[in-house]
């Protein structure tokens, strides 16, 4: 993942060649012309390091962005900046929290340096629990370090995991299958003040009714036929952290009363032990499915349900969500190229066929499609054929429906020969548009230049 730094000055010139001599180093920059505006980015992006000037314009100063962005996250390491070097000045800024002190002027040689230690000296550990967006979308803006959209109902979740991630209130995040609500988990705890302590997931639904308890409590040897080790559990694991039970409606009514238990008390009881044992954990629970009904049913505890619905969101599915669906269908094919070490790009009017299909899976479905149609696209572009068969069929079926020629499909054999014919067709029209102005028409296909004249060679060979 791409180190990103956070450059916090009133002066644009300094902003400039800053941003120029980190980005020769290769890392990614975001920049904030006061220390308001940088606790606004850092509460919505992922942020590796921060420069701070100590003397800014206007609002709160540099040693008071400090300690708001100690606030919100006490390890990130930061670097101060300004005009005024001295020794007290430095002191104090080390004192404050600062991991290094850099005085103007200063040398790109020994900027880099700096950042390069600071980086080494206050690495991030990486849990390894879940492999986010941010991580596979290049040039497409990234909220919470992770989440992709510009949708109305993305920008209401975004306001409401501002709104809930400084507290310790239980959250309950209800969506359709593969809406990324363990994404959104994950933001509310990465976001809050717990966000530099240790995040666990746990899909409910993954293991066995039995171990569950187990699972979540812990246990001592001997507890239970089998249980020839100690097992910490979860909560324990999750101390001072953040537990995510995803699925919680999967459990069964006894475990329920132990979990509601351990959220009221705070306290836990292993298998096999006699005594509590105290643990500070936020918990966060995810559903597919409706806790309300399964209440009404007796299936779930009602008392339970308020217990983890305290603050509600509810993650909207994909279809709901606009052109999101190419910002996120562009962020996976991203994650191809990189994957297969190809320059994969979409076909004419690919994006288009996207669009109509409803992705009743969402989010995940789209991801594994675009997986799909890059590994089976015979060269670096992804045609509709390449599409899982359910989706390119489906399409098909609503392009012969909505008046094409069945005499002009009839001579076609396969989906594939069709779709090429189609787009053989489009490519030419958009030719005559531009008057046989290659270069203008791969622009406006928005394919590269040297995929377009693949493209035009084959229609002139008659391929």
């Amino acid at each position: 993942m791409q180190t990103s730094i956070l450059i916090v000055d009133d002066e644009p010139g300094i902003v400039k060649v800053l941003q120029e001599a980190l980005r020769s180093e290769g890392y990614a920059t975001l920049a904030a012309e006061s220390g308001s505006k940088a606790l606004q980015i850092l509460r919505r992006h992922r942020v590796d390091l921060v420069l701070l000037d100590l003397r800014l314009g206007e609002g709160i100063n540099g040693f008071q962005t400090m300690q708001k962005i100690r606030e919100i996250d006490l390890r990130l390491p930061i670097i101060m900046i300004t005009a005024y070097g001295n020794i007290e000045t430095a002191v104090q800024a080390i004192k404050s929290g600062a991991c290094d002190f850099v005085c103007k002027p200063f040398s790109v040689k020994e900027l880099r340096d700096t950042v390069r230690t600071a980086l080494d000296g206050c690495a991030r550990n990486a849990d390894g629990s879940e492999h986010w967006l941010a991580e596979e979308a290049d040039g497409i803006s990234l909220h919470f370090g992770g989440l992709i959209g510009e949708s109305a109902p993305m920008q209401d979740i975004y306001r409401l995991i501002e709104r809930v991630a400084e507290t310790d209130a239980t959250v309950l995040i209800e969506g359709e299958s593969g809406t990324g609500k363990e994404l959104v988990a994950r933001a509310i705890h990465s976001a809050g003040r717990r966000g530099r302590k240790p995040w666990v997931p746990l899909n409910c639904a993954a293991i066995p009714a039995n171990l569950l308890e187990s699972e979540m409590f812990g246990h001592l040897p001997g507890a239970f036929t089998g249980a020839s080790f100690e097992r910490r559990g979860l909560f324990l694991c999750a101390h001072e952290g953040t537990l995510l039970l995803d699925e919680i409606g999967v459990m069964d009514m006894g475990l329920q009363g132990k979990l509601l238990r351990a959220l009221q008390e705070g306290k836990i009881r292993r298998i096999g032990e006699e005594k509590d044992i105290e643990v500070d954990v936020r918990v966060l629970a995810a559903t597919n499915e409706n806790l309300e009904e399964k209440v009404s049913s007796g299936q779930f505890r009602e008392d339970l349900y308020y217990r983890v619905n305290v603050i509600p969101v509810r993650v909207p599915p994909l279809r709901r969500r606009g052109d999101d669906l190419l910002l996120l269908a562009d962020a996976f094919r991203c994650q191809q190229s990189r994957a297969l070490n190809r320059d994969i790009e979409f076909a004419p009017g690919l994006t288009e066929v996207l669009r109509q299909y409803p992705w009743p899976g969402n989010v995940r479905e789209l991801q594994n499609a675009i997986a799909c149609a890059a590994i089976l696209a015979e060269g670096n572009v992804i045609e509709v054929g390449n599409l899982p068969p359910r989706i390119a069929d489906l399409c098909l079926e609503q392009q012969l429906g909505g008046g094409v020629d069945e005499s002009a499909a009839a001579g076609e054999t396969t989906l594939r020969s069709f779709l090429k014919n189609k787009e053989q067709e489009y490519i030419e029209t958009i030719l005559r548009k531009t008057g046989g102005n290659r270069a203008r028409a791969a622009d406006m296909l928005g394919i590269s230049r040297a995929t377009f004249y693949r493209k035009y060679e084959n229609i002139a060979q008659g391929q």
